[in-house]
């Protein structure tokens, strides 16, 4: 899969420039302003965004910063494109890993977006599937919010019947499954709160999102509703049709399974105190596995007001 890369820019001549330079190895989305550009870059998740600043604009440097205190987008590489006084007349740390001067483009941007890329990769480990943070960034987010005494909702979303799916169809499309939930989760938890949210994928087909404890069942009955709207749509036109497919069990038995379902589990540290992450994806992934025990796609509330696994 190419990786993307988003342009804000008004200069024909450098978008041309940029888009000759890659020479057909990266995919490119051109936006007039940064503005325009978020949509995307709160959706798709680019490897690299390259914006101009050959006319300083104060706004746009500010919109790079805010996306910055995003915990999802503090790793994303911002390239500038600036003019040859921009160190000079800039007061304040300006919100992007590398900058390149206009008049040094023909001779040093591809090297510049291989190293800004490359770089961002070796700091964060983000899984290659969904692009969104895995297993390392997840458990530092979560530690790094319960120290912070914050109050959060954890959720733990994971499929139901996706290997009986992989197996039948082949790995082909059980990734386009996997891609689309990670964009499904992406795209309703942004959307619900652009700020101070996180989205992480685990591995597999399992997810989690942190959200405003006001906000994350909504969040989680739209992703359902989603999911549930769009997942017939990756099965033949037969199975759909009879609502399951045959395929065989772990222990090779021939079965019949049900079309792919969702099922998430949610917890909080309003009623309950953890001191370590891993007690509260626990207790989320206990909440996951309750709500599998229902039929269809489903989320699952812990309201317990105690840290101690009990009956559900």
């Amino acid at each position: 899969m190419k990786r993307t890369v988003v342009i804000v820019s008004q200069d024909m001549v450098l978008i041309n420039g940029v888009e000759h330079t890659m020479e057909n190895l990266y995919k490119t989305a051109v936006f007039s302003a940064i503005q325009s550009a978020l949509d995307y870059i709160y959706n798709s998740l680019p490897d690299l965004v390259i914006v101009d600043l050959e006319e300083q604009n104060t706004f746009t440097l500010h919109i790079l910063t805010t996306l910055k205190t995003d915990p999802l987008f503090r790793q994303l590489p911002i390239l500038a494109v600036v003019p040859h006084n921009f160190i000079e007349t800039t007061r304040e740390i300006p919100p992007f890993e590398d900058f390149i001067y206009k008049s040094d483009l023909g001779r040093d941007l591809f090297s510049r977006i291989r190293l800004c890329i490359s770089r961002a990769e070796r700091i964060v480990e983000i899984n290659p599937l969904t692009r969104l943070p895995g297993n390392i960034s997840i458990n530092r987010h979560i530690q790094d919010t319960l120290n912070s005494t914050a109050l959060f909702g954890l959720a733990y979303a994971d499929l139901d019947y996706f290997k009986p799916f992989n197996d039948k169809y082949g790995f082909s499309r059980g990734d386009d499954v996997i891609r689309i939930l990670g964009r499904i989760i992406l795209n309703i938890v942004k959307n619900s709160q652009p700020h101070l949210s996180f989205v992480g994928h685990i591995g597999g087909d399992d997810f989690i999102f942190l959200m405003d404890t006001e906000l994350i069942e909504a969040a989680a009955a739209e992703i359902i509703d989603t999911f549930d709207k769009i997942i017939p749509t990756f099965y033949d036109t037969d199975d759909r049709e009879t609502g399951f497919i045959r395929s065989t069990d772990r222990q090779g038995n021939a079965t019949r399974f049900d079309l792919m379902s969702l099922s998430i589990g949610i917890t909080d540290n309003v009623l309950r105190h953890f001191s370590h992450y891993g007690e509260m994806t626990e207790r989320a992934s206990e909440m996951k596995k309750y709500a599998k025990q229902f039929e269809g796609s489903c989320y699952k509330v812990d309201r317990r007001k105690n840290s101690k696994p009990s009956a559900l």
